[in-house]
């Protein structure tokens, strides 16, 4: 139970930062940082990795932890508002998570 409740207040917390974030300046710290990357690996402009049959990410919180893994990865200092409008942006663009 209390284990539920842990998991609904991630939740909760994820889609309302979701919700306030900055869609623009999201897609232009994923266009500055990300898109070379992903372009190296899957080709084309690089939205094929988010596109692709064979995604990954299947939630709003699996989303949240890709974009703080490749973050990482690639030396990024995002504070948590600008990886929350990064989430947003992709969110958005490609997957439609609604929790």
């Amino acid at each position: 139970m209390k284990q539920q409740l842990s998991i609904a207040l991630i939740l909760t917390s994820l889609a309302s930062t979701t919700l306030a974030a900055d869609l623009k300046r999201g897609k232009s710290l994923h266009d500055e940082n990300c898109v070379e990357c992903h372009v190296s690996i899957q080709g084309g402009d690089g939205s094929g990795i988010y596109t692709r049959p064979d995604r990954r990410i299947d939630s709003l919180p699996a989303l949240s932890s890709q974009v703080n893994r490749c973050k990482n990865s690639m030396g990024v200092s995002w504070p948590q508002d600008q990886i929350d409008d990064v989430v947003a942006y992709l969110n958005n663009s490609y997957y439609k998570f609604t929790e």
